[in-house]
């Protein structure tokens, strides 16, 4: 079992248009709502591979009660913390050409019982979890130490960590040494206060990341990839897309892959590789089943293309 942890979830409505004009009226082509948070996304990507999940998130009100039921609907089990105020609403704008405008809610303010309430429901929900994934930004109520936290608590009991999020908060946790940190390449180049601009710089700040505590790192860097950095080597992932439809939700997808497949080692990034590549090809935040992974379109190498300049160099 796979247990995601996501304090900041949201109701998440994608509309895909033809094309994004500002100060128009706007048709929309498409439209879906998904339940949200990378956590959750997450586990909607383990129940999409046939394994079992459980998703730990505060909700409130009735985008909070819409939430969890259409997780529900999906077949994933919620642990939920209630909270006083309402769930965020997140809108998506995915256009033709693959090109996704989001806005983001801030969510509601966790009070200090309520944070208490989270912690305490995932030292209940982890004891059968081979893996916690924690994800997401935070929401108000939460210092930037409670990731850290969290890893602290979960070591203590036996539990692995894989962590995704970004900023003060992924660089207060590193110190507790999560067992996998998933930055994209904008995050791993904040943390490490520099531009990337070829594979080789990734793999250099990943490397930086795990002096700084992280056991492993697992990096995606968009169109190009991705990474495995760890104490048994460095190894580069990349598959074949015929046509990106949407993004939302990939890089959450490739660590349901990453972990379903053991969370270690070239095959588990092969899995997360994968799965990525499928879910950039599915609508909005729809998350691949096994019939719509194709390994034969993936590559992973432990000779990585250092020199590789990077499509989208993150500055």
């Amino acid at each position: 079992m796979i247990l995601t942890v996501t304090p900041n979830p949201s109701l998440d409505r994608t509309y895909e248009v033809p094309s994004l004009d500002r100060g128009e009226v706007i048709r929309a082509t498409g439209e879906r709502m998904d339940p949200g948070g990378k956590g959750v996304n997450v586990s909607r990507a383990v129940a999409a591979a046939g394994q079992r999940t459980v998703a730990v998130l505060p909700l409130g009100g009735a985008p909070g009660a819409l939430v969890a039921d259409l997780l529900d609907q999906q077949g994933i089990e919620v642990a939920p913390v209630p909270v006083a105020g309402a769930t965020r609403s997140n809108i998506a704008l995915a256009e033709s050409d693959g090109v996704l405008t989001k806005i983001n809610a801030p969510g509601p303010e966790l009070s200090g019982a309520e944070r208490e309430l989270l912690l305490e429901t995932v030292r209940r929900q982890s004891r059968d979890a081979s893996w916690i994934a924690c994800c997401g930004s935070l929401p108000r109520g939460l210092a930037p130490s409670w990731y850290a936290e969290l890893v602290a608590r979960a070591h203590a009991a036996g539990a692995r960590i894989a962590l995704d999020t970004s900023g003060p908060a992924l660089l207060a946790a590193l110190r507790e040494r999560p067992d996998v940190v998933k930055p994209n390449a904008e995050e791993l180049a904040e943390a490490v206060g520099r531009p990337l601009t070829t594979v080789g710089d990734a793999v250099k700040a990943a490397e930086e990341l795990r002096e700084m505590g992280a056991r492993a790192v697992l990096a995606s860097l968009g169109a190009d990839g991705q990474l495995l950095v760890s104490h048994e080597g460095a190894w580069f992932g990349s598959a074949r897309v015929a046509a990106v439809r949407s993004n939302v939700g990939a890089g959450d997808s490739s660590l349901a892959g990453f972990l379903i497949a053991g969370g270690n080692g070239p095959d588990a990034l092969a899995s997360a590789v994968a799965h990525g590549a499928a879910a950039v090809q599915l609508p909005g935040s729809v998350m691949p089943t096994p019939s719509d992974l194709d390994p034969a379109a993936v590559t992973v190498t432990a000779e990585v293309p250092a020199d590789r300049v990077l499509k989208e160099p993150v500055s």
